[in-house]
């Protein structure tokens, strides 16, 4: 096995969070884990809106983003399918597909389910000499199922059960080791709180939160290694201008940070556990550097008789962190009440940037509740 080959897959694997740096100084850290794909949003809705979703309002796509969500669906049955190519500025052959669906059992209880499947294309095996060896189909997936529960008139809690596995090489022989399948589980623990309005309510202001813990869950074991999978914690709101029963606008903010070791290779042997708390406090540069492992999502949105909607988002890393920084923007559009077509683009704000020309389109369908 060819250290180069070893160098491409750490790249596959790396590239959604270095594709976007830019003017990095020699002694950043980035924060990095296994099946990175996990934190890739999967519906052009949130990815319109600078990838904000912790507490946007309730659709399919809620299983990923915050499941509590989804108790305050008004719909007895949705589901929605995404599409994006990725690297498309590289590669012709990778691609995230991701299908989510949701039933409601009761008036306070959802379930809901979600499937991604991330093709990362063939990748070649070559010796140490660059003589071609075998050619390898490398692919990742996520399977969801979740719970939301009313706990009360505008507050919620959900839960997801997730099964991972991650074929990045198969069966090679890597450093005399026999490469395998990664696979784990993990959950998610989500809060929401809904639609709280001011006591005046002069301005027709209506206020959402959203807490999530996210993928929470064991390391994944190649065979060569074990490696950490994005764990994260992500605090959202939503603010909703309803100046009448036409229009509507929303300003969201989502802050994320992983609950991983900053510097994940000194610590493997640590336990998934032990890295959840001490993810906060681990950074050498201290309270400082922690706090620039926090990613910022801002997201706005405009909405007109809940058939056309305009978006449009910001994306923020901090340089030394991996430096992702690129601008959303994406509209959808609603066919008689049941379904919806949503498209998201993102912008990039430097040149050479291998996530340039980024697009997304999901197809949303629903049935109303009042419907047999």
């Amino acid at each position: 096995m060819s250290k180069c080959f070893l160098k491409i897959i750490l790249f596959t694997t790396l590239l959604p969070v270095l594709g976007f740096a830019q003017a990095i100084p020699k002694n950043y850290k980035i924060v990095s884990t296994a099946v990175p794909f996990m934190t890739i949003s999967p519906d052009s809705r949130a990815a319109a809106m600078g990838d904000a979703g912790a507490a946007s309002s309730p659709d399919a796509s809620s299983i990923y983003w915050n499941s509590a969500k989804m108790a305050f669906l008004e719909n007895k049955f949705g589901a929605n399918i995404s599409y994006a190519p990725w690297l498309s500025a590289i590669v012709n052959d990778m691609g995230l597909v991701t299908a989510q669906t949701y039933y409601k059992i009761t008036e306070n209880q959802t379930f809901g389910a979600g499937l991604t499947y991330f093709d990362q294309g063939q990748i070649q095996f070559t010796s140490q000499t660059g003589q071609l060896l075998d050619n390898f189909h490398s692919r990742e997936m996520t399977a969801t199922v979740g719970l939301a529960s009313k706990l009360g008139a505008n507050f919620s809690a959900g839960v997801n059960l997730k099964f991972v596995t991650s074929n990045l090489v198969g069966t090679t022989i890597i450093n005399g080791q026999a490469g395998k399948p990664g696979r784990t589980a993990a959950i998610d623990i989500s809060l929401y709180r809904s639609k709280y309005r001011a006591a005046d309510n002069t301005q027709k202001l209506s206020l959402d939160y959203g807490l999530v813990l996210q993928n929470l869950g064991g390391k994944v074991n190649y065979g060569f290694g074990q490696y950490f999978i994005p764990a994260n914690l992500k605090l959202g709101t939503k603010i909703g201008i309803h100046p009448d029963n036409v229009n509507q606008f929303n300003i969201l903010l989502d802050f994320n940070k992983l609950l991983v070791p900053t510097d994940a290779s000194a610590q493997a042997s640590k336990s998934v556990f032990n890295t959840i708390f001490s993810s906060f406090y681990d950074a050498d540069g201290g309270l400082s550097e922690e706090l620039a492992e926090v990613m910022t999502s801002l997201g706005l949105e405009y909405s007109y008789a809940n058939l056309l909607a305009l978006r449009a988002g910001y994306f923020y890393e901090n340089p030394d962190k991996g430096g992702r920084q690129y601008a959303t923007a994406g509209a959808g559009i609603n066919f008689k009440k049941t379904y919806r077509l949503d498209l998201a683009y993102l912008i990039p704000t430097n040149s050479g940037n291998p996530l340039a020309n980024t697009w997304r389109l999901t197809l949303n369908y629903a049935i109303p509740s009042n419907k047999e």
